[in-house]
């Protein structure tokens, strides 16, 4: 089977791609884990919602468009780290904690990985849908992923700030996870599009070493 790229001509369906049915099965057994152990249903349900809307959209717009292996790839691993977030809520994640506690840090900073992730795992599928769905110019495939990040972060923090205060306005704090910093929404948009030029740039050099190697 051969493991498709942005740059790939060709896509396999999803009855004989393996690595998506894969992918799949893992997300869903990991995902009705986090729901069986969380300590905070109402809170799960705040954290999936965009979660659900994301995997919908994937669904609905699969026969249109399919994303290449590395794609649907990254977006698992971003997926995966986001409901494990869900499952105790961001300020209470137990590898947060961890981390918290080894490296001597004044709090629990599993939201900016994943704020990070969202950026430096997601801009690559923009980068495919746009080469391969609208067949924009190189330069708008490389910079758009970028700015669209930074647009959807700022709009995850409205949308997060009014989902929790118009359906669970008593699981705000904890799913705003916020910690105290009055500052949390701006630094967590900063780190989103940080991550996101970093993709864009090693993604950039990768791409270079290897059609040099191959000249």
């Amino acid at each position: 089977m051969t493991y498709t790229t942005t740059s790939s001509q060709t896509r396999i369906a999803y009855e004989q791609n393996r690595l998506l049915q894969f992918f799949s099965i893992v997300f869903i057994c990991c995902w009705a884990v986090t729901f069986i152990n969380t300590p905070n249903r109402a809170n799960w349900f705040t954290e999936n919602t965009l979660t659900f809307l994301f995997l919908i959209s994937l669904i609905i717009s699969y026969r249109k468009f399919k994303f290449s292996d590395l794609s649907y790839t990254m977006m698992t691993v971003y997926l995966l780290l986001h409901i494990y977030g869900a499952e105790y809520t961001y300020a209470e994640n137990p590898f947060g904690y961890w981390l918290k506690d080894i490296l001597h840090l004044h709090r629990n900073h599993y939201d900016r990985i994943v704020h990070c992730s969202f950026g430096l795992l997601l801009t690559y599928p923009m980068r495919d849908y746009f080469k391969n769905h609208f067949d924009w110019p190189n330069w708008v495939c490389w910079t758009l992923p970028c700015e669209i990040t930074l647009s959807f972060s700022a709009m995850y923090e409205l949308l997060e700030w009014l989902v929790a205060d118009i359906f669970f306005p008593s699981e705000g704090d904890a799913y705003l996870g916020t910690q105290g910093d009055i500052w949390d929404s701006q630094k967590d948009m900063g780190i989103a599009f940080t991550g996101a030029v970093t993709a864009m740039l090693l993604i950039s050099i990768i791409r270079k070493i290897y059609y040099h190697s191959r000249k």
